[in-house]
Order: structure tokens, then C-alpha cells, then sequence
């Protein structure tokens, strides 16, 4: 029986192994952001929004990968952790708290697997506004957040024991994009390594830039992480307003949402260079509001969310010659579809409905990526 989360705002969760047991080749998954040979239980984390009343912080679920039963488990206070992120090897979590500019923070968590407990133990602030994403470089020893509201990225330096150097450098962007009313100035929405870890990407709403940093691999404490002098900028066609992006598992891949345009841009990945080949509608209906896209694990289907209208996902399957999209369906969902998650076996997409307060669990068809609905919602 899961505990109700009255008017919890849930908005993104990660996935931890209970057991900590993995393959041979998990090792090597887990550098690339996945836990795709992890099976069975694992721990679901959701963040929430916590500007309305009833949500306090990140709340801890055991999640069955094979039966999508879920059970509620702990939760931590702490203000709006919009998005999280973990270690390599699940010790520590990390979370935004997107606020304004001085009390927007990066958050450190200690967790504990053996009961699920999440213990709070360092905050700093991230001197940006609005800080949307977090990601950690491949030895989880950066940590990186993409300030919205800031126009900037903060990098803090991780210590030994999980805790946060205060702000490590601040990397300001400048521009505009032809939106006046939401491009006037850069807007930061994600970062993200390459599947090799040699490479930072952002996406830069505000402009419709991609920028891309070299990663430098000795960091010492205040040191950047990121050559900035030698960063590498892809332009997107203007009105883009580029959000989320995922990389194909093969690596060979780059697939792009963008909010404004509602399309999915697709691009060859070759060692950090960018080259676009096909650009396919997601939001159908204009609204302006493309939020979240993943690759399935399988590398046959792509999925990205859309909200403000005809609030759901648009379901693609993948040319496994060369990674284009063929549009195959579109799942309505609850209200709000700000981010998802696939299940690291493949088998279920779990949707954050942020106004309607609920995580849905929809059951993947490995035949035709289509959606159904369970009606196992977690509230």
C-alpha cells in the first residue's frame, strides 16, 4: 500500500539498486549514466517542488522493476529539489534547489541502501538563479548545475566523504534568441557528459546553442573542470529553444528536444562533433511547452514529453541502420508531463505529472515501444 503524498509536485526521480548487485558489465553502464543490468527492486527517488503546501522534499520509494509494485520508504525536507543525480556507486545523492539568485542551492545527501534513509550534509550555493539540472562528471568528482534563471553553469568540486567545495567557477553565457518574450537572454536548461565522459554538453534555450567543453581529467580544488577557452558552440535553427537531449546507447547518436519548436532534432555523434540529419515533430498541436526525452535501453524507441496542451508523449521508433525517428504514437498522460524516467530493464516509463500531483506507470510493448497505461499510479 503507498502512503499518499497530498498535492506533492513530483517532478523527476533516479533509480538505485537495493542490493547493490550488478553484472560484469555494469560497471561500465553506470559511467554512462545507466543501470541498465541492475534487475528487480531498486530505490526510486522523486524530487518535488515545494512552494505548494504538502510537498516537503525528496521522497524515497522501493520500486519492483519487474511488477512496478511501489512502496513508499522516507523522505527528506529540503526546497524545491527540481532535479537530482547519483554517484557512481550510490552512496550520495545530489539535488538543485531552484530558487532565486541568492538562495538557489546545490544540495549533497548521504544514502543509505541498506534502509533507504536520505541524510542531508552539505548545501552551496550556486551563485545562478534557477538551477534546472545537475549531472556529475564520470568519476563523480564535479558536480555540475545548469541555472536557468542565471544564464550560467555552476561547477562545484565533490570531496572525499560526498560534501560540496563551495562554488569551484561560474560559467556566464551571453545572447539572445528571436523569442522576445522567452529568449532574451540565456537560458541554461541541461548538462550533460558524453557517453565517454571526454565532453560536457549543454543546451542553451535562451540562445539555441548547444555548447560543448573539453573535460580536463586532473581537477585540483578551484581548478575548472571544463576548458571554456576551447568550447565548441552548435547553433539550432532559430526558435528552437533547446531543453532536454539524450545520446543513443551506441553512442553514435544525439537526439535534441526542443521546447519552443516542439521537434526532436537528430544528430550523428562522432567524438564530440555534432552534424544534424533529421528534424521530426513531437508537439503537434504548437503548445510550446516540450519538456523531457529518453532513449529506451534497447536503442529501439525514443520518447519526449509535451506539456501545456494535449499534455503526453510522443513515441518514436529508431532506425537501427542509421538512429532516424519514425513517429508511431502518442500517449496522453496526467497534466504536466515535466520529466520521466524508463525503468532500466526496459519495461516501464514512469511519468511525473507535476500539476495533477501523481507518478504514472505505463507498461512499454518491446515490439512497437507503445504505451499502456497500468493504473498503478504512485501519489
Amino acid at each position: 500500500m503507498i502512503r499518499k503524498l497530498s498535492y506533492l509536485l513530483l517532478t523527476i526521480f533516479v533509480a538505485i539498486s537495493c542490493t547493490g548487485k550488478k553484472s560484469e558489465d555494469a560497471d561500465h553502464d553506470a559511467s554512462r549514466g545507466s543501470l541498465a543490468n541492475v534487475e528487480g527492486e531498486m530505490y526510486m527517488l522523486v524530487g518535488t517542488y515545494t512552494s505548494n503546501e504538502g510537498s516537503k522534499g525528496i521522497y524515497v520509494y522501493k520500486f519492483d522493476t519487474e511488477t512496478a509494485e511501489a512502496d513508499s520508504v522516507s523522505m527528506v525536507e529540503v526546497a524545491n529539489p527540481s532535479y537530482l543525480t547519483v554517484s557512481m556507486d550510490g552512496e550520495f545523492v545530489y539535488s538543485v534547489g531552484e530558487n532565486g539568485e541568492d538562495d538557489s542551492y546545490a544540495h549533497a545527501f548521504s544514502f543509505d541502501r541498506e534502509n533507504g534513509q536520505l541524510k542531508l550534509i552539505d548545501s552551496q550555493l550556486t551563485s545562478g538563479s534557477s538551477p534546472a539540472y545537475i549531472a556529475l562528471d564520470e568519476g563523480s568528482t564535479n558536480l555540475f548545475t545548469a541555472n536557468y534563471g542565471g544564464g550560467s553553469i555552476s561547477q562545484f568540486n565533490i570531496n572525499r566523504d560526498g560534501t560540496l567545495s563551495p562554488l569551484s567557477n561560474l560559467y556566464q553565457f551571453e545572447g539572445s534568441g528571436e523569442d522576445p518574450e522567452r529568449q532574451q537572454q540565456p537560458h541554461l536548461h541541461s548538462v550533460r557528459y558524453s557517453p565517454d565522459g571526454e565532453y560536457l554538453f549543454a543546451a542553451d534555450l535562451g540562445t539555441d546553442k548547444i555548447y560543448r567543453f573539453k573535460s580536463i581529467s586532473s581537477v585540483f580544488e578551484g581548478q575548472p573542470a571544463l576548458l571554456k577557452s576551447d568550447s565548441v558552440v552548435f547553433s539550432t535553427p532559430a526558435g528552437t529553444g533547446p531543453r532536454h537531449f539524450d545520446f543513443h546507447p551506441n553512442g553514435l547518436y544525439f537526439y535534441l528536444l526542443g521546447e519552443l519548436s516542439g521537434e526532436v532534432i537528430v544528430y550523428d555523434y562522432n567524438n564530440g562533433d555534432l552534424e544534424q540529419k533529421q528534424t521530426i515533430v513531437a508537439d503537434s498541436v504548437g503548445a510550446r511547452g516540450s519538456a523531457d526525452i529518453h532513449v529506451s535501453p534497447n536503442g529501439k524507441f525514443l520518447y519526449a514529453s509535451n506539456r501545456l496542451q494535449e499534455d503526453g508523449i510522443a513515441i518514436f521508433s529508431i532506425d537501427s541502420k542509421d538512429g532516424r525517428l519514425s513517429k508511431v504514437g502518442y500517449q496522453l498522460t496526467a497534466k504536466h508531463p515535466r520529466n520521466f524516467a524508463i525503468t532500466p530493464n526496459g519495461k516501464f516509463l514512469l511519468v511525473a505529472g507535476r500539476d495533477d500531483n501523481v507518478v504514472e506507470v505505463y507498461r512499454i510493448d518491446n515490439k512497437t515501444g507503445l504505451l499502456t497505461n497500468i493504473n498503478q499510479d504512485i501519489a
